[in-house]
């Protein structure tokens, strides 16, 4: 097949060639993508043309998102990432781990707004770290934090129907076997594949939970055990652009022998006062839009491409010239824990620049349609009858059901 981009002129004939075999094989040459990923105009037009074009071949002109409440289980952590704003100190007076009474108001008060999804995000194994903390589980009947996030999910899906997706950091077989039946998906931020990160001055320093090799073991794990799952990277902390490339392929590589990875996430790092990072500089939109499109173009039609707009507020809508087709949880109840200065745009908002861009804005559940299809192999019995009843023909939530 011959495929001719209306931007192709002055561009190197092998570069040309190595885009328009991605678009038509679904996969970019290694080769490529390290040249890619400093494209300059014209390029970078070739390269966003593509990208759009292999997005409109996986998902058309549709934009998903997904209605959630955000759940900060615990801000306690075992690492301490130079670019964390979340994690707290048992010594801090804003160190807290939720209640099962304060976990279901802020539940329920999602469900009242219409939120599908309950997103817990939580430190990574804080018990192995902090005495005190494992004696607050411990009086609880919990020896590691993983139980009672069992429990909490378990919680919330009974009394409240929205769907849990748990991100708990590294997790064994035996830790996404215990949260399957309770959760719709779940994820783990592969951020990078450098192992450079955790030398002296890096930014995952001292931070067992971010050696690349334990975290794709999770990602690999969930492979396994069939659970539908989000992971991605996180640019601007340190890493090469070759390093970037390199973690997208070890994300292609696991999508390919597992097919589970239902999104795959590029996360722009911003600076915070609190932070060790708090001088460092940040990723410019025009790094998202190469990132991204090389995302795609790596990816291909396998997975969903996603981006935080409220990370890049005053030009977020660029990312639809680059090959993304979802947005993320957008939540009209609880903030960002994560970026805290960073609010979500209104969903009115988030769908007028969707539509002023060409697009369509959908509403999706934590879980996505191709998977929701395939529940049988991907969905707990009990979590797959209860995303039939909230879902259309197509997988997603009925338009006559959607808030704006």
């Amino acid at each position: 097949m011959v495929i001719c981009f209306r931007s192709a002129n002055a561009v190197d004939p092998a570069i040309e060639r190595a885009i328009a075999d991605a678009v038509d094989n679904g996969c970019l040459d290694p080769g490529a993508a390290r040249r890619l990923i400093r494209a300059e105009a014209p390029l970078l037009l070739l390269l966003l043309e593509a990208a759009s074009a292999v997005r409109e071949r996986r998902s058309g002109r549709t934009i998903t998102y997904s209605r959630k409440v955000f759940l900060p289980l615990t801000n306690l952590c075992r690492d301490q990432c130079a670019y964390c704003t979340f994690v707290r100190r048992p010594s801090d007076p804003r160190a807290h781990t939720m209640t099962p009474e304060e976990i279901l108001a802020v539940a329920e008060a999602g469900r009242a707004a219409g939120c599908k999804e309950a997103l817990f995000s939580l430190g990574d194994k804080p018990e192995l770290r902090y005495v005190s903390y494992r004696h607050w589980l411990a009086a609880r009947g919990y020896s590691r934090t993983i139980e009672y996030l069992r429990d909490m999910c378990a919680l919330v899906l009974e009394r409240t129907g929205l769907l849990p997706h748990a991100n708990p950091g590294v997790m064994s077989e035996e830790d996404l076997a215990l949260l399957r039946p309770v959760t719709a998906s779940m994820g783990l931020m592969l951020e990078s594949t450098s192992e450079r990160l955790l030398e002296r001055g890096g930014p995952h320093r001292g931070c067992p939970d971010k050696v690349p090799a334990v975290r794709l073991a999770t990602l690999e794990a969930a492979g396994r055990l069939r659970v539908p799952f989000t992971t991605g990277i996180l640019i601007g902390i340190g890493e090469t652009l070759e390093e970037r490339v390199e973690a997208l392929y070890a994300i292609r590589e696991l999508q390919d022998r597992y097919g589970h990875i239902q999104e795959v996430i590029v996360q722009n790092f911003r600076r915070k006062p609190d932070i060790r990072m708090r001088d460092w500089p940040e990723p410019t939109l025009l790094d998202m839009l190469r990132t991204l499109a090389v995302a795609r173009l790596i990816l291909g039609t396998t997975t969903a491409v996603q981006a935080p707009p409220n990370l890049m507020p005053d030009g977020y809508e660029a990312y639809l010239l680059a090959g993304l087709d979802d947005w993320g949880g957008i939540s009209p109840v609880t903030r960002d824990y994560i970026n805290p200065e960073r609010a979500w745009p209104h969903l009115r908002e988030l769908k007028a620049r969707t539509e002023a861009s060409g697009f369509q804005l959908r509403e999706r559940l934590a879980v996505y349609p191709d998977f929701i299809r395939r529940g049988q192999e991907f969905l707990d019995p009990a979590i797959r009858s209860r995303v039939a009843a909230l879902v259309d023909p197509g997988g997603l939530v009925p338009q006559e059901k959607e808030l704006w």
